[in-house]
Order: structure tokens, then C-alpha cells, then sequence
């Protein structure tokens, strides 16, 4: 196969904010560059979507706001593009790889029928202790995260009251979910989702690395929000976390690349096979 013949299109959902999501994907999918090239396209502001034929991996991030709701746009071309890539892989032998990240992941809970989307009691941000389904264990999107692991969580909605009904209909699997609270009455939100064979999602932000997050708190405003938010203990608790090379540092550089591994094996092996 020649140079950087398989190509990634990043479906940017952040609504044209600055954003460190994507530039965190970027540097991960920059590990890949002997084998892939990739393309952003703005899919909120600017109602772009990338052609099907043209890309073999899509991911699909983050991005603020209420995840029911959009403009009646970009939000109806997003979910048929999501139909068209699926109905490309029943049709198809060289098959469409997908990861949705929390924004992303909310919608397709949402378009696929598999459970509410709710808004939070308050506001998730930080490191947070996310624990393996035994689907989850079994998964190779999580080879290489201890069980528990740890995630950076940024989402005021939810993803909970899974209708299993129809995550059994549609081969669907649960993955992950979030920590165990003893001290409320909550529903453990879902974490993580094996929507297909080919379409996988994650509630929290795989992409996020410390670096960037810390960058982040050395904006005024942004730590006194976060300290506020969490009280001074847990503040000092997250920072700890995030320097732990066993915690983010290690969810940073497994999750992505196991994605895109998985995805650049299948395709290069079925286009290999196609040929001879």
C-alpha cells in the first residue's frame, strides 16, 4: 500500500470554539503519520461532512451544548451521515471505522434508541475513575487500561436508562460505566458503547492529556471555576491525578491508538486480501 494511503476525516463538533480536543486527536493521529493523512471538517458552524467514499476512519469529538438539540441542519445531515456510514458497511467489504467522543457519543446514544440522554444534577469535569463492563474487559478498544481507569469527564448530560431491548436488537454492548457513588441515589451513567462491530463511543475524552488540561488551569477564571466547582480538596486531588503517569497520561496514549490500530489492521488486510 502506498504512503499514507488511508485517510481520517475529523468531524469537528466544537461549534467553532478554540478547543485543546481536537488539537489532542491531531497529535495522537500525528503518532499514525507514515500511514494516514486526515482532514477537519466543521460540521456545527459550517455544516460540513466529508464525502464517504473518500475516508476510511472518522472521528467524530466533543463539543459543548445540549446534545437533543441543534438546528435543524447540521444536526439531520449529521445523523443521516452516520446512517449512510453504517449502511455503507452492510453493503460493503472494506468497512468504515468510527469513534464518537462525549458530545459525539450522546448524539449517537440518542439517533440509535439505546437510552436517555438527561441532563446532570451538576456538572461532571475532571479525572474520573471509570470502571470496565465485562463487555468492556473483552474489548480490544481497552487493551492496556487497568480496570478501573481513568479518563478526563467534562458533560452536564448523560447518557443513562439503557433500553436493553434494543442494545441486545442491535448487537450493541455497554462497555464502561462511571464510578461508583455510594453517597447518592444516581444512576451510574454510560461510559462507553460498542455501537457495531465498527462504530464505538466514549463518554469521557480519551484525546485529553495532561499537558493541555494543566495549560488550561493556568487561565485565572478557568481555575477559580474548577476550584469552586469541586472544592479545594478534590482541586488538589485532580492535580495529583493528572501527573500520575498510570492515570491520563496512560488512557491518552492507549485508547486512540487502539481505535486506530484496530481500524488500520481491518483495512489494510481487507484491501490486501481485495487485490490478490
Amino acid at each position: 500500500m502506498s504512503s499514507k494511503s488511508i485517510k481520517i476525516a475529523l468531524l469537528d463538533m466544537y461549534n467553532g470554539e478554540p478547543n485543546q480536543g481536537m488539537r489532542c486527536i491531531i497529535a495522537i493521529i500525528n503518532r499514525f503519520t507514515p500511514v494516514v493523512s486526515f482532514e477537519i471538517f466543521d460540521v456545527r458552524g459550517k455544516c460540513e461532512l466529508p464525502k464517504i467514499d473518500k475516508f476510511d476512519i472518522y472521528i467524530s469529538s466533543g463539543g459543548p451544548g445540549n446534545p437533543l438539540l441543534g438546528d435543524g441542519d447540521w444536526d439531520m445531515k449529521y445523523y443521516d451521515f452516520i446512517d449512510s456510514l453504517n449502511k455503507w458497511n452492510t453493503e460493503n467489504q472494506i468497512k468504515k471505522h468510527v469513534l464518537f467522543i462525549c458530545h459525539s457519543f450522546q448524539m449517537a446514544c440518542k439517533h440509535f434508541g439505546l437510552a436517555e440522554i438527561t441532563k446532570r444534577n451538576d456538572t461532571s469535569f475532571g479525572v474520573m475513575t471509570i470502571h470496565k463492563t465485562k463487555e468492556g474487559l473483552l474489548d480490544p478498544l481497552f487493551e492496556g487500561l487497568a480496570d478501573p481507569f481513568y479518563a478526563i469527564d467534562s458533560r452536564d448530560y448523560q447518557v443513562v436508562q439503557p433500553k436493553l431491548s434494543v442494545f441486545a436488537k442491535k448487537g450493541a454492548k455497554i462497555l464502561s460505566l462511571e464510578k461508583i457513588r455510594d453517597h447518592v441515589q444516581y444512576e451510574r451513567a454510560i461510559m462507553a458503547v460498542r455501537f457495531t462491530n465498527y462504530f464505538v463511543g466514549t463518554q469521557f475524552h480519551p484525546e485529553a492529556d495532561p499537558i493541555s488540561f494543566i495549560m488550561h488551569l493556568r487561565n485565572k477564571e478557568s481555575k477559580e471555576k474548577i476550584r469552586n466547582m469541586k472544592g479545594k480538596r478534590k482541586f488538589r486531588n485532580m492535580l495529583e491525578d493528572l501527573v500520575d503517569d498510570d492515570k491520563i497520561y496512560r488512557t491518552n496514549e492507549t485508547l486512540i491508538p487502539n481505535f486506530l490500530r484496530i481500524a488500520i489492521n481491518d483495512l489494510m488486510k481487507t484491501k490486501k486480501i481485495l487485490s490478490n
